[in-house]
């Protein structure tokens, strides 16, 4: 018999690695942590893959398929990177990569984004093991690196060169939603609020690049390409792209609003932002999901400050609305100009999921069975998961991390920052809305 895992144990063992995301061939830590993992699964009586790109064995992948009782059934994806971002240790309260449990928090690198559902998933998995439930569906885990790049040695590569893992799949669920929060209604009554991520803005990345003739500074000329780059990077940086409110977000603007008692309109760009600005924190990311973002993000030329440089290069960050991609690319090549050259260098489309079938339905019942006053709606995430790479097999993707309310009224917080950490009861609360998702759907 397989002993029952405690959640926040497991947290505490995977944040304890250093996975940090360096870049492409650097990062013992995932495997170390995909190790851990499978040695778990096995112990367990599971028979995960291990699976890396052979120029990358560090950037380490584990998937694992449980089978169901009614294996019959289109089959459920959870998948969770191992991989972070990094992390300024001075500018901690704590060490980053300790795992310590305080103040009723786990804390570390990691903790929200995402090794919660990673410790979650497992947990859930080795709970199964050692009670012998099994689910309805087969149910397929990837625990993946790479994801805070371009998944290039991860979920992206998993799909490219190992799509029959996921053959069946029909729902696959991921980061970035599901969480309990509470949020003030018109009266000032608390309303709990929970967002299922059902899209996600693509990603378009781009690098510019601008080319002239090399020579003085002290002598300049027309034509030169630090100009030429800055003046496209000002057109497009500076652009006011329209409102395009996609059909999630409108749900999302509409239910949230209705869940706390805000009046909205949301047939003008004027009612569309009042109603955004009327709702406040509740809004989310919906300031940014309603129009499309083209943000210069780096900048190469140069090395000398009497030089003129022949190149000049820069990175811009485009995202685009769900339903936006035709206008967005007419637009950009008159914005940039002829004098610069432009390629995608990730060119990544939008998400999008159903918000009225059984899937989304299943989600919200496993949420509202463990907090009954939680009000589920669909949501819309700025930026991007490894369900972009996942929705290439045709899966429906959803953004569903779990976690319930901390009744004393701590929150998750830190993603990408610092002190990053998650309350134990919302991890706590978070693996039983999973357990119940996964067991029942």
């Amino acid at each position: 018999m397989v002993e029952r895992p405690d959640v926040v144990a497991v947290l505490q063992t995977l944040l304890r690695f250093d996975t940090t995301n360096r870049g492409p061939g650097d990062a013992e830590g995932e495997r170390s942590a995909a190790l851990w993992i499978r040695d778990r699964l096995v112990e367990a009586g599971y028979a995960p893959v291990v699976l890396a790109r052979e120029d990358a064995p560090a950037r380490t992948n584990v998937v694992v398929r449980v089978e169901g009782t009614e294996p019959g059934l289109e089959r459920v994806l959870v998948h969770a990177h191992l991989d972070v971002v990094p992390a300024e240790p001075d500018q901690w309260s704590f060490d980053p990569f300790g795992g310590e449990v305080l103040d009723g928090y786990v804390t570390g690198r990691g903790a929200m984004d995402m090794k919660d559902m990673c410790a979650m998933t497992l947990a859930v998995l080795l709970d199964w093991a050692a009670t012998g439930q099994r689910p309805r569906r087969d149910v397929v885990v990837a625990f993946v690196a790479d994801e805070e790049t371009d998944g290039a040695y991860g979920a992206q590569w998993l799909v490219d060169h190992h799509p029959g893992l996921f053959a069946g799949v029909a729902v696959g669920i991921g980061e970035s939603g599901g969480v309990v929060e509470e949020h003030p209604g018109v009266g000032g009554e608390p309303v709990r609020l929970a967002r299922i991520a059902a899209g996600e803005r693509g990603t378009l990345h781009l690098r510019l690049t601008a080319t002239g003739t090399s020579g003085h500074g002290s002598r300049p000329s027309e034509g030169g390409a630090v100009q030429a780059l800055v003046d496209a990077l000002h057109r497009i940086g500076h652009h006011r792209w329209p409102l395009h409110v996609s059909a999630v977000v409108r749900a999302e603007l509409e239910q949230t609003a209705t869940a706390l008692g805000v009046p909205y309109d949301l047939s003008t760009d004027d009612g569309v932002l009042r109603t955004i600005e009327a709702l406040g924190d509740a809004a989310g990311a919906a300031v940014f999901t309603v129009r499309a973002s083209t943000t210069p993000t780096v900048v190469r030329a140069g090395y000398k400050v009497n030089v003129i440089p022949g190149v000049a290069e820069a990175e811009v960050d485009v995202r685009c609305p769900v339903g936006f991609e035709d206008e967005l690319l007419a637009t950009l090549p008159g914005l940039i100009g002829d004098a610069v050259t432009f390629e995608h260098i990730v060119r990544e489309p939008s998400v999008e999921a159903p918000v009225d079938g059984a899937w989304f339905d299943a989600m919200a019942a496993a949420i509202r069975r463990e907090d009954p006053l939680a009000v589920v709606v669909p949501g819309c995430l700025g930026g991007g998961t490894d369900a972009k790479a996942f929705s290439g097999l045709g899966i429906s993707c959803y953004g569903f991390a779990p976690a319930g309310l901390d009744p004393d009224g701590r929150r998750r917080s830190g993603m990408h920052g610092i002190d990053e950490r998650v309350p134990v009861a919302s991890l706590e609360g978070g693996r039983r809305i999973l357990a119940d998702f996964l067991t029942t759907v």
